[in-house]
């Protein structure tokens, strides 16, 4: 079971506006790389409770800086991030009963599975998180053999990452985090350089993974795939401010604002063949033709 976050003495209250039900409450966040580079500009957000989040918008838009904001790996420089009602800092952080809990109850797929996998086995990748959590090893390594099992990648155990596939490495990363048993699980564009049945695989993964209560946040311009994946979306603009809210199916019917935010081009269009959604983009006759993102 996820440990309980130490409470610690906040220095912002959760805002009144929070809804009950808020894993994740930020407030007009801000914060730029090398404090010149702005990366978010305002950004107000509510997460909640088993909900599937997509998080919108082109390259440097901003939105996977949120999702590191959410994971703790980056501090805002304006503004307060609240997680699971405690407000969290760098400070914060630093404490270790706080960090222990607060890292307990989130995990975070990287979008390239190298920068995440680095043990010398895939066994020992998965059980690493539990380790520095504190769990006894036969308790690990019972969690690891489930994790591993329910993944389809029991067969790689004694293996090195660097060895595996593209997919095998992700399914790794996956593994690792799972292991932890988090809460919170965040996506960074995780269906980037996966093969289709990859693909497939991990938005059903997704998908099983909420229906068993997890909350999914995803950062994505996977467009072909954002019905699958969430069930509520924010779109960023390239100013780095939220453009727009609002259900899958809303946001791909508004073909001003995805060409606003430079998602889509200008006269691109979208049809349903059966089940699917089929994205595609009309370009310039000059460009030749027909554009499959």
């Amino acid at each position: 079971m996820a440990a309980e976050c130490a409470p610690l003495p906040q220095a912002a209250p959760l805002p009144q506006d929070a809804p009950g039900n808020a894993v994740f409450v930020c407030r007009d966040l801000t914060y730029a790389y090398l404090d010149r580079f702005q990366a978010l500009q305002g950004v107000s957000v509510d997460v909640l409770a088993g909900e599937r989040l997509a998080l919108l918008g082109a390259n440097g838009c901003g939105k996977s800086t949120l999702l590191k904001v959410l994971d703790g790996l980056v501090y805002p420089t304006g503004g307060t991030f609240h997680a699971f009602g405690e407000l969290v800092t760098e400070d914060n952080l630093e404490d270790e009963q706080f960090s222990m809990g607060f890292r307990s109850r989130v995990g975070f797929v990287f979008q390239n599975s190298d920068a995440q996998v680095f043990s010398p086995t895939v066994r020992e990748e998965v059980a690493f998180g539990c380790l520095q959590m504190g769990m006894d090893r036969a308790q690990c390594a019972e969690r690891v053999n489930d994790v591993l099992d329910m993944l389809g990648i029991a067969d790689l155990g004694d293996r090195a990452p660097f060895q595996l596939s593209g997919g095998q490495k992700k399914r790794v990363a996956i593994a690792s985090v799972l292991s932890m048993n988090p809460e919170v699980i965040i996506f960074d564009e995780p269906t980037a350089a996966l093969d289709p049945r990859t693909q497939h695989w991990l938005v059903e993964l997704m998908a099983e993974l909420n229906a068993a209560g997890k909350t999914i946040i995803v950062a994505t311009h996977d467009l072909a795939a954002l019905e699958q994946m969430a069930d509520r979306c924010i779109v960023f603009s390239e100013d780095h401010t939220i453009a727009s809210t609002g259900t899958p199916a809303e946001v791909l019917d508004d073909r001003h604002l995805l060409s606003a935010v430079n998602l889509v081009h200008e006269h691109a269009h979208r049809h349903r063949k059966g089940q699917a959604v089929i994205e595609h983009s009309h370009l310039h006759p000059t460009a030749g033709g027909h554009h499959h993102p």
